[in-house]
């Protein structure tokens, strides 16, 4: 079947309504969702400096875009990129590569934090000192202490990820099994439950659009030649649960849709309920945590 708004042959079909869209009609569709869920929900602000957190890939890459775009008309908005350099040996080089090609053809600073030079330890370094342990782990707390603290560093006002519906309905899966519903308060198109200074706020102008679109529009437009994922996704829980809700969206297509829709109905309950839960300080680095020491402060102290 042909375009639905026009006669040119699609190149996808959106699974939540089976509408088939050409190249065209598909990149103005994408566009358009990711600027009504920066509207709809408040996710930039007059003056904004955003820090946009970028790996290089797909998700990353097309946030960039979309939010340089934006920044391109908004003369009084900052845009800046972030990327953080875990040290994968055949998995990060070449990503690093394709984000800084692509910061400089937009003309974007691009400032780049690496495990080695804040942790002393590269990610593939850690894994061998802890076999047993899995890598995501180890991984998303350094990776999310150091984004949050660079972004601090460059002043930014939000902090920008290319997390996409498929990226929180796993999130959402994950907390409900680990019965983690604190965590849960925590997502949503703005992250966090109360503001604090020493807290960035993360946006997430994809969160309704799945990581089949935003893959095929990285595709379109260009952005990347070929899809890596990291060398230890393997290990992780949160990729169990992915082709666990691949294989549920087979079968019964919308399902990711309905996973995210039914939470965004309960968000407002689960914010009021933990909102005055507290944000503490780490003792040793000072960085925002929910005891007295931080997850990467303790980590540290065990690499050492």
């Amino acid at each position: 079947m042909p375009c639905k708004f026009c006669t040119s042959n699609p190149v996808i079909t959106l699974t939540n309504n089976k509408i088939n869209l050409c190249k065209s009609c598909f990149i103005k569709y994408f566009e358009k969702k990711a600027m009504r869920t920066i509207r709809d929900h408040s996710l930039l602000d007059k003056g904004d400096h955003v820090v946009v957190a970028i790996s290089g890939g797909k998700d990353s890459l097309s946030v960039l875009y979309v939010l340089n775009k934006i920044a391109e008309r908004k003369r009084d908005m900052k845009l800046t990129a972030l990327l953080i350099d875990e040290g994968i040996k055949g998995y990060r080089n070449s990503s690093i590569k394709d984000a800084k090609n692509f910061c400089k053809e937009y003309k974007i600073k691009l400032h780049i934090a690496s495990y080695k030079d804040n942790l002393d330890k590269t990610l593939d370094e850690l894994k061998k000192q802890f076999p047993e342990t899995i890598a995501c782990s180890m991984c998303g707390v350094f990776r999310r202490y150091l984004l949050n603290k660079k972004s601090r560093e460059l002043k930014a006002d939000k902090l920008a990820t290319g997390h996409n519906l498929d990226d929180e309905a796993q999130s959402i899966i994950m907390n409900q099994l680990r019965h983690n519903i604190s965590l849960s308060a925590r997502l949503g198109p703005t992250t966090g439950v109360r503001k604090d200074p020493k807290f960035i706020p993360r946006i997430k102008p994809f969160y309704f659009l799945t990581e089949k679109e935003v893959a095929t529009y990285a595709f379109l437009k260009n952005f990347i030649s070929e899809f890596n994922e990291c060398t230890y996704c393997a290990e992780s829980h949160r990729f169990e649960i992915r082709d666990m809700l691949n294989n549920l969206e087979a079968k019964h297509p919308g399902s990711k849709h309905s996973i995210v829709a039914s939470f965004m109905e309960m968000l407002p309950l689960l914010k009021e309920r933990f909102k005055n839960q507290e944000i503490g300080s780490c003792k040793i680095c000072k960085e925002p945590a929910s005891s007295k020491i931080c997850n990467a402060c303790t980590l540290t102290q065990k690499i050492k």
